[in-house]
């Protein structure tokens, strides 16, 4: 089983205007709105690829509550906490000419509520997999990824990380079994601008030897490379097509990798299959749909690179 960790869920209120203009009334054309969050974007992907899964988290509030009814309507196994105070989040993107996004606090999380999510937590064991995945809302320690991995560190369970800074670097030390930084992030992580793919497979490798077991690095529309566990390099050039949404693509990513490892056990093919989903939501309103990922993952083609 493939669980997912979303602290901070949300809906994603997008509005689409003709020309946006501060100081001003401006008029919506069209307005969408689906669940949001980095693991449940995952879940919803791995859903669609046929995979199992769960997804957990906080929810508050009736925005909480329409949350729930949005995963339900997907048919996505969920469950979330019920906080007591406060109110799920509403992030609202406006796209023009330009995008712009206004993102939500969300609610309070309390002691006692991160303690019932670690109770949850206590189901997994050997060979399930645990995304942790996105920022940390300000009411939870920032090292709660730490708590939670060393919790359940002798239990057998794969960790994935989809984060930045601190909060990934912390969690190497509990050698997860795969994390995904995009090409900024890796140059931030070392305080250096990376130019060339020879300094970028470089200092993918400084992370392995850090403790990721698999680094995966998505690179926009360079495509994406994978360092894995063995240390061999695969690249899989991008996909062609329309950008339509920057929102949810690096978790699609996520969840067409897991699908295509725990399937074939092949890290080539894990890598075409996340790119699909990743560049089938990049080409989507939403997130991605199975016919489209089908469609990109045919003309793709993942290349070894050492």
């Amino acid at each position: 089983m493939i669980y997912t960790v979303t602290l901070n869920p949300s809906i994603d209120y997008t509005m689409h205007v003709a020309h946006f203009e501060t100081g001003k009334t401006n008029r919506s054309l069209k307005e969408t709105y689906y669940p949001g969050g980095k693991g449940l974007n995952v879940s919803m992907i791995l859903t669609d690829l046929g995979m199992e899964t769960m997804a957990l988290g906080f929810c508050a509030g009736p925005i909480g509550g329409y949350i729930e009814a949005l995963l339900t309507e997907r048919q996505l196994n969920h469950h979330l906490i019920h906080l007591q105070e406060g109110c799920s989040r509403i992030n609202i993107k406006i796209k023009g000419e330009i995008e712009t996004e206004i993102n939500g606090n969300g609610p309070h999380i309390q002691p006692q509520d991160l303690a019932q999510l670690i109770n949850q937590l206590d189901a997994l064991g050997d060979e399930d997999l645990l995304v942790l995945a996105g920022s940390i809302p300000q009411s939870v320690p920032n090292d709660i990824y730490e708590t939670i991995m060393q919790h359940l560190q002798d239990r057998g369970v794969k960790f994935v990380i989809d984060a930045t800074g601190n909060l990934l670097l912390n969690t190497l030390k509990y050698q997860p079994f795969l994390i995904k930084p995009n090409q900024d992030e890796l140059s931030e992580l070392f305080g250096v601008k990376i130019t060339t793919a020879d300094e970028l497979t470089d200092y993918a490798r400084r992370l392995r030897k850090m403790g990721a077991r698999n680094v995966l690095v998505s690179l926009g529309a360079q495509g994406a490379i994978l360092i894995d566990e063995k240390d061999e390099v695969f690249f899989c050039p991008a996909a062609k097509g329309e950008l339509k949404n920057s929102v949810g693509s690096g978790d699609s990513m996520i969840a067409g990798f897991l699908t295509g490892y725990l399937k074939t056990g092949d890290y080539a093919y894990a890598l075409k299959l996340g790119s699909a989903c990743g560049a089938a939501t990049a080409f989507s309103d939403d997130l991605a749909n199975l016919p489209l990922i089908q469609e990109i993952e045919k003309d793709l083609v993942v290349h070894q690179l050492a």
